[in-house]
C-alpha cells in the first residue's frame, strides 16, 4: 500500500532536480541557430533559370504559386529564317502563408530555377505581406547553398558516359591519317 502523499513528494524531487540544473535555452535573436547544411527555410527564385512552363504552380496543392507572363516575338537568328515567339515572366510570387514547404514545386521544375534556401526569418506582422514576390525569391537564391561533392568512388552517369565515348570516338576518326586517294602512279 503506498504511502500518503508519496507523488506529492516524488513530483517536488523532480521539480527541485530540474530547478538545479542549468538551462539549455538559447535566446534565439541574440544567438543564431545552428542549423544543418540543406535545412527547408524558403524557396529561391533563379530567374534566368525559368521558362514560364507553370509546372510548378500547376503540381502546387495549395496553389500558393502566381506566375503571370507575355508572349515577346524573337527575330530569325539566320536569315531567311522564321520569327518565334517566347515566354517572358512578368510576376513570379508565392505566398507563404498558404505554403506547406512540400517542395514539389522544386522537384517538378525542369529547369532548375527552384531552390530551397536556409533563411528563415522572413516573419510579417500582417498575413498579406506573406505574399513574396520575385525580387526578394531572387535575393534569397544567394543564400542557398552549394550542392554536396559527388562521390568519387560512384560510377559516372550514363549520359556523360555516352557523351564521351561519342567524343572518343570522334577524335579517334579525326586523329587518324587520311588515306591517298586515287590511281596508282
Amino acid at each position: 500500500m503506498p504511502i500518503p502523499g508519496s507523488g506529492l513528494a516524488k513530483g517536488l524531487a523532480v521539480t527541485l532536480r530540474t530547478m538545479t540544473r542549468k538551462s539549455v535555452t538559447e535566446q534565439y535573436p541574440d544567438a543564431q541557430p545552428e542549423l544543418p547544411p540543406r535545412t527547408r527555410g524558403v524557396i529561391g527564385l533563379f530567374e534566368e533559370n525559368c521558362t514560364v512552363c507553370m509546372l510548378c504552380a500547376r503540381e502546387c496543392p495549395d496553389w500558393c504559386i502566381y506566375i503571370d507572363s507575355h508572349k515577346e516575338t524573337v527575330p530569325p537568328a539566320a536569315p531567311g529564317g522564321r520569327e518565334r515567339s517566347r515566354n517572358v515572366l512578368d510576376r513570379f510570387a508565392i505566398d507563404f502563408s498558404l505554403c506547406m514547404y512540400c517542395g514539389i514545386c522544386i522537384e517538378v521544375c525542369p529547369f532548375d530555377a527552384l531552390f530551397w534556401s536556409p533563411e528563415f526569418e522572413y516573419a510579417e506582422t500582417d498575413i498579406r505581406d506573406l505574399t513574396h514576390e520575385r525580387d526578394k525569391l531572387r535575393e534569397w537564391m544567394w543564400t542557398v547553398p552549394a550542392p554536396p561533392a559527388l562521390d568519387p568512388a560512384a560510377e559516372e552517369p550514363k549520359e556523360i558516359a555516352a557523351a564521351r565515348k561519342t567524343a572518343d570516338k570522334l577524335a579517334a576518326a579525326q586523329a587518324e591519317p587520311a588515306e591517298p586517294q586515287g590511281g596508282e602512279s
